[in-house]
């Protein structure tokens, strides 16, 4: 290893470490070292720091033993006459640097709580800005720490490859063009972005947003900050993923970095001269697994043992092969890739736009709009059907009606996309397994936003979009091509109809509403006890190796993606693939849901670690969960019931946690009798805790919920015999504590108070 490296990390790990102290101590004399410290929206503490060292930090007076940690991790400076190249105490140069920059930032919220700034402090790598200065508004561009819903809401796309890791990039670009065409070539290969650091006081993010491109979650592109140690935003990332997803505890962090070098495909591209904080950081991110990739001259570690590869690549820019700089770029991205082994699967699509996942759930808002198809004032569906293959040309698009170049700018239309597909080995049950891909495939296309499903779809196409010439035959070549890429094995031929003509989409809308019926209908007669088979799905054990979901007719799967049917169609296209038939054998216990089969697939499945699974009751075995739920049950012993909490609720609740909190003791793979992870929609299924009581144990719940579930809530309240236990249950908007719940269940006669106890 070159001693250059060596150097210049420690160099920059001491000096950090030095700032940290200084800070601290400042910090301590102003504010006192009972003054809450906290990253918002995020659990684990302070994460790194927390998974490092197991220390939980709450108060600035917390941060004090970690910066002593820091500061013995750190080495002297290597002398010519004794260095040897070993890279140990490189490594932990790059563990001290993590540690101080991550003590920075806490510092730097604590201040945030004021106007003032902290005067007489430069930070190290470059100016402080604020987002008034970097030319944004006043909820600005910089971003902060990854709040855990939205950690969560990315765990599913990590997990099942449509994201295959994330890029940290740091510093700054050739030039403009060069920091788009990067950040397309990320994106266009569905790999998170996180961006950082500046060179000489200038910045991608400047670069990115001088272009006029979205930054944010919207687009999977996401700016931590303008100086270098806002990368430790990215790293924190990672540690969450372990502590999420992997079941792992503060303090393990031969684990943690374990998890991350096999589990979590990252990379650092660093972009324009490298000072000492940027090897620092670097030596810190390869502790992680995390190789470095720079676009300058800089030495290289090219042995294996820490990464998977190597260390440590330089790619100077005037070496990089390429006729231009867009190539060039490419080039770059490329070489990312592979130094950190990312598996990743481009689908060309031809469409005017930049097309990728990095762009689902982009939100085109109503002033950047051109048109928009269903909503509040139009009616837009999609419809999913198998023919005969002699009734299908393969390729063959048709827009039957008028286009959307006679509408206002901000008008809406109607809209039918009817896709008609054939296949030697399609079968009707496959039907809305790929009919709800639709979503998906078209959300990929920049400047398209897509919402719904069936006859609730809502698209919005973009001006710009429009501009660039997407037309509404594009939604047509964007599904051919995605579903012979990603259904080839049963799809052969593929046509598509986009329908605006008034008539037409009015019979293709009723003819669609008769097969959704149809389909509900069929799921809606399916109990667990009239099939002989259940299915697990073990699609987020890339993240949470421990957990598997048993799917069964009258239980979905907890990330709410996955039914019984979707699993059963799912194994007919791919019989290796993560969801396999468990048959139920002999049944234990009929009322807990206890059988020979799912007991034995679980125990091989979560390496032993799981037994057996009730999968009816929450207070005896209940079923793992990864950390991708919809939402968490929780008992609360006080009330003789349970909490249900959505995701999107991030308010305190009845147990004295918030949703982010509660996923780690639910999340992981980790079996916790009284918590659990569902699916939504399992709240309305009559196996929802038969064992404990059903759905009138539900004594407080999310008002999301009861919003967005109005109609099947009332439904199950109905079936309950109470038509309105719905409001007789609470939410936080009446009570976030156990005594308020309680006065609420005496005030409304809940029936949780008169059941037989839980436990």
């Amino acid at each position: 290893m070159s001693r250059y490296i060596a150097t210049r990390a420690m160099r920059g790990a001491h000096a950090l470490v030095t700032e940290a102290e200084l800070m601290l101590q400042k910090a301590l004399a102003e504010k006192g070292p009972d003054t809450p410290v906290a990253f918002p929206n995020t659990a684990y503490y302070l994460p790194v720091i927390y998974g490092m060292t197991g220390i939980e930090v709450t108060k600035l007076g917390h941060l004090k033993p970690v910066l002593e940690h820091a500061r013995s991790l750190l080495h002297p400076l290597p002398a010519s006459k004794h260095w040897t190249p070993y890279l140990g105490e490189t490594l932990d140069s790059g563990m001290a640097t993590l540690l101080a920059a991550e003590a920075i930032e806490a510092i730097r919220f604590v201040y945030k709580l004021e106007p003032q700034r902290i005067p007489g402090f430069r930070l190290a790598g470059g100016t402080q800005y604020t987002p008034e200065q970097l030319g944004g508004e006043a909820d600005g561009h910089l971003n902060g720490p990854i709040d855990d819903i939205q950690l969560r809401s990315w765990g599913i796309q990590l997990v099942d490859g449509r994201m295959p890791g994330f890029a940290a990039v740091i510093g700054c670009a050739k030039s403009n063009e060069v920091a788009v065409k990067i950040v397309r070539e990320l994106q266009r290969r569905n790999i998170l972005v996180f961006l950082s650091g500046n060179v000489n006081g200038r910045s991608i993010l400047h670069q990115l947003m001088e272009e006029g491109v979205e930054l944010g979650y919207d687009t999977y592109t996401v700016p931590f900050g303008l100086d270098t140690i806002s990368a430790i935003y990215a790293l924190g990332f990672a540690t969450r993923s372990a502590l999420t997803f992997g079941g792992l505890k503060g303090g393990m962090a031969r684990d943690i970095l374990l998890y991350n070098k096999d589990r979590v495909f990252a990379f650092v591209l660093a972009l324009g001269e490298v000072d000492d904080l940027k090897y620092a950081a670097a030596a810190g991110a390869i502790n992680f697994g995390f190789p470095v990739i720079a676009d300058t001259v800089i030495p290289e570690i090219l042995p294996t043992g820490i990464t998977p590869y190597e260390h440590v690549i330089s790619m100077p820019w005037n070496e990089i092969p390429g006729k231009d700089d867009m190539e060039k770029a490419e080039r770059l991205v490329q070489k990312c890739i592979e130094v950190r082994g990312v598996k990743v699967r481009v689908t060309e699509v031809p469409i005017p736009v930049p097309y990728g996942s990095a762009f689902e759930g982009e939100v085109v808002r109503k002033a950047d709009m051109r048109v928009e198809f269903g909503g509040k004032h139009s009616r837009a569906f999609e419809y999913l059907r198998m023919v005969d293959l002699d009734q299908v040309e393969d390729g063959k698009i048709e827009v039957i009606g008028p286009s959307f170049d006679d509408v206002p700018v901000g008008g809406a239309m109607d809209l039918g996309i009817l896709v008609e597909v054939a296949g030697r080995k399609m079968q009707q049950d496959f039907e809305p397994v790929l009919e709800r891909q639709i979503h998906y495939f078209i959300n990929g296309a920049s400047g398209v936003q897509h919402i719904g499903q069936r006859d609730i779809t809502w698209i919005r196409i973009s001006k710009v979009a429009a501009e660039k010439g997407f037309t509404l035959r594009h939604f047509g070549d964007i599904l051919h091509a995605r579903f012979h890429a990603d259904f080839g094995a049963i799809v052969d031929k593929v046509q598509v109809k986009i329908i605006t003509d008034p008539a037409l989409h009015a019979e293709w809308l009723e003819k669609a509403r008769a097969a959704y019926a149809y389909r509900n209908q069929r799921l809606a007669d399916l109990t667990d006890e009239a099939v002989d088979e259940f299915y697990s799905c073990t699609l987020c054990q890339s993240f949470a190796p421990n957990h598997v979901c048993v799917v069964t007719p009258q239980r979905l799967g907890l990330c709410g993606a996955y039914n019984w049917l979707d699993c059963k169609a799912s194994y007919e296209i791919n019989p290796t693939g993560p969801n396999q038939p468990i048959k139920k054998g002999r049944m234990i216990d009929p009322v807990k849901g206890y059988w020979e089969g799912p007991n034995a697939f679980v125990e091989q499945a979560s390496h032993g670690t799981v037994h057996e699974v009730a999968m009816y009751s929450i207070t005896e075995n209940p079923m793992t969960a990864c950390g991708c739920f919809e939402c968490i049950v929780m008992v609360i012993p006080e009330a003789n019931g349970v909490m249900v909490v959505s995701r999107e609720d991030p308010s305190m609740t009845p147990a004295g946690m918030t949703f982010s909190t509660l996923a780690g003791i639910a999340g992981g793979g980790l079996q916790t009798p009284g918590v659990m992870g569902v699916g939504k929609y399992f709240l309305t299924s009559p196996k929802f805790l038969s064992a404990d009581g059903g759905f009138k144990r539900v004594v407080w719940m999310s008002s999301f919920l009861k919003q967005t579930m109005a109609e099947e809530l009332k439904a199950v309240a109905e079936r309950e015999g109470d038509p309105d236990l719905i409001n007789k249950i609470a939410d936080e908007t009446i009570c976030t504590d156990v005594e308020g719940l309680l006065a609420w269940m005496e005030k409304v006669g809940h029936p949780a108070l008169t059941m037989d106890p839980m436990f």
